[in-house]
């Protein structure tokens, strides 16, 4: 398998693997806009040159737009293989490549979002302990932080303070998300269309910027999503998930 990295000078001309369109796609469009800014900052996204889902997104801890304190380590956005991709060592690929970006670059190591049982959007947690991470931090909702230090005396990431016990002091149902995940795009909008026609409490809070993203009351910031101040689950709703959740 061959390997791309997107830079400033092909993200027009290059898919974005978690959102194949064209860029004139709302979700497209919102990613690569988020990326473009983010790869001033040192996020890199490498990505299969196929097209499909198969692509690592990682940054400086310090730029991550997570609540989490990890000075001098790498943060992992998001690593996914899928479909026809995977079976192959492509993750393995991925993840050495960034093991040997950040040696080069002198981090201590590497640190990553999961949970003790597999849930959406997130890492595999047995495909990473396999692969030498271990839980450094773990929030009351159950989200894990992960790491793979490379100088085994580094102090290891942690939660932030108001990550680390999830909750809100408001009603309703609340989301808290981002422009790193492209579906958010498309799929928030209707969630709040849907909600308003059903007379169902619900407001969506757009994380703009890293500060904010960084001292939210949630460790996964991509999406999460509260109900009468608890948290509830990470993962992305259409417009029915919704209805079957709010049902409950």
């Amino acid at each position: 398998m061959d390997y791309i990295r997107v830079t400033k000078d092909n993200l027009d001309s290059e898919h974005i693997c978690c959102a194949i369109s064209n860029n004139k796609d709302v979700q497209v469009a919102s990613k690569k806009a988020w990326l473009a800014e983010r790869l001033e900052e040192g996020l890199v996204f490498l990505k299969s040159v196929e097209r499909g889902k198969c692509f690592i997104e990682y940054l400086p801890a310090e730029m991550a737009w997570n609540p989490i304190e990890a000075e001098g380590w790498l943060y992992i956005d998001c690593l996914w293989v899928s479909g026809s991709f995977k079976g192959h060592g492509y993750s393995n690929d991925l993840l050495a490549a960034c093991i040997s970006d950040g040696r080069a670059q002198g981090k201590k190591g590497l640190c990553i979002l999961a949970a003790a049982k597999k849930k959406p959007f997130l890492a595999d947690p047995k495909y990473l302990k396999h692969q030498g991470f271990s839980v450094c931090d773990e929030a009351d909702n159950g989200i894990q932080l992960w790491c793979l230090p490379f100088d085994p005396e580094a102090a290891k990431p942690a939660f932030k303070a108001c990550a680390r016990h999830p909750h809100i002091d408001e009603t309703g149902y609340v989301l808290y998300y981002t422009s790193q995940c492209p579906f958010n795009a498309k799929y928030v909008p209707i969630v709040e269309q849907t909600a308003k026609e059903h007379g169902i409490p619900f407001r969506a809070i757009h994380l703009e910027s890293r500060e904010a993203a960084q001292n939210a009351p949630t460790p996964v910031t991509t999406y999460a999503l509260f109900h009468d101040g608890v948290y509830l689950t990470n993962e992305q709703m259409n417009d029915s998930k919704f209805l079957k959740l709010a049902a409950k």
